[in-house]
């Protein structure tokens, strides 16, 4: 079981089985590839201090070399898209990538974090191993094209407004700068104005584009922009697997989780063989 004390968001499952191995095989310090399993990218949402990745890192390769599970950290250094002028942003660019890759150092493993600009790609490029897109600027071609120069892998997140099939589109922009190394993530897609769903007829169209396809479980059960004044995570969908035991004074989706305790032993056989 699983219990800890800061921010957990448990963010992206893959849904191959790694049709596109060699792509993931340059992904430094990714392990149990050869194991056949899912893997996923997971963290806390934003950098608040020095000491919070590190110890949410610890418990999720903690977990992962136990159940031999590919395991990439996810954390993002500035959160550029709050709803609120309120909200909390981050501690500082240099800080908190510092962080990060302090993390991908001490523990050997991958790390992943969020850009903005095409300005920003470099600079993140010097600390992680892979640049991710979010999804409201998923078409945005001067930043895909920066990350793809900096050849690291670049993760890109399907736009709300975006339908599957558009989603080739942002591929080419990358591996039009001679970056191959792509993967895509689904994240839901608008319904109305406050709501996201998952097509599932839109994760095959995807795979066509021949790159790893992930799923954002948490945003993709999202209700935008409610009450709380950050991310408005659907509760009662949400508890069902994703959990924090601080979530009052979390600076980032505070108060639209539930603390849970998670038998990975039970989750990781019925992904296995579902």
């Amino acid at each position: 079981m699983l219990q800890i004390r800061q921010l957990f968001i448990l963010q992206n499952v893959i849904l191959e089985k790694f049709k596109e191995m060699s792509m993931l095989e340059n992904i430094p310090n990714l392990r149990y590839l050869s194991e056949n399993n899912f893997f996923f990218v997971a963290g806390p949402c934003v950098v608040e201090n020095e000491a919070m990745p590190l110890e949410i890192a610890q418990e999720l390769k903690r977990i992962t070399d136990k159940l031999k599970i590919p395991f990439i950290f996810k954390a993002s250094y500035r959160k550029a898209n709050r709803s609120s002028i309120n909200s909390f942003t981050g501690i500082g660019d240099e800080k908190a990538l510092e962080t990060i890759a302090n993390v991908g150092k001490e523990l050997q493993v991958p790390t992943i974090t969020d850009i903005h600009t095409a300005e920003e790609a470099q600079i993140a490029a010097n600390y992680v191993d892979i640049l991710q897109i979010p999804a409201f600027l998923c078409r945005q071609t001067d930043l895909l094209i920066a990350a793809a120069k900096t050849g690291k892998a670049v993760n890109i997140k399907k736009g709300q407004f975006l339908s599957a099939e558009a989603m080739k589109f942002p591929v080419e922009k990358v591996r039009s700068a001679g970056n191959n190394q792509v993967m895509l993530t689904e994240r839901g897609t608008m319904f109305g104005y406050q709501d996201l769903i998952v097509d599932f007829r839109g994760v095959e169209i995807m795979r066509e584009n021949n790159c790893p396809l992930i799923l954002d479980i948490t945003h993709s059960l999202q209700q935008p922009n409610q009450s709380s004044g950050v991310s408005g995570g659907l509760r009662n969908l949400i508890e069902q697997g994703f959990i924090s035991n601080d979530l009052c004074t979390a600076y980032a989706d505070r108060g639209e989780f539930k603390m849970l305790t998670v038998d990975w032993n039970r989750v990781n056989k019925e992904l296995a063989t579902s």
